[in-house]
């Protein structure tokens, strides 16, 4: 596993935001720091120096805002 960025918060539609530090597509699945799927990264947003990344929710559970967020690639 690869950590990919940090989770900042959930919207109001209900996806989970992730400041990036490194490369993620959109598709990619993105774990917590138990390797449980979180969900899929739908889009990237922001500044291209510095991205985000909102995730469709898969799971009940989400995290807490300052938690790692992780990929598998």
């Amino acid at each position: 596993m690869l950590q990919v960025g940090v989770l900042l918060h959930q919207a109001k539609s209900g996806r989970l935001i992730v400041r990036l530090s490194k490369e993620v597509k959109p598709g990619s699945f993105v774990l917590d720091d138990r390797g449980k799927k979180l969900g899929r990264v739908v889009e990237l947003i922001g500044p291209v120096r510095s991205p985000y990344a909102s995730v469709a929710v898969s799971t009940g559970r989400l995290g807490k805002p300052g938690d790692p967020v992780y990929s598998t690639g």
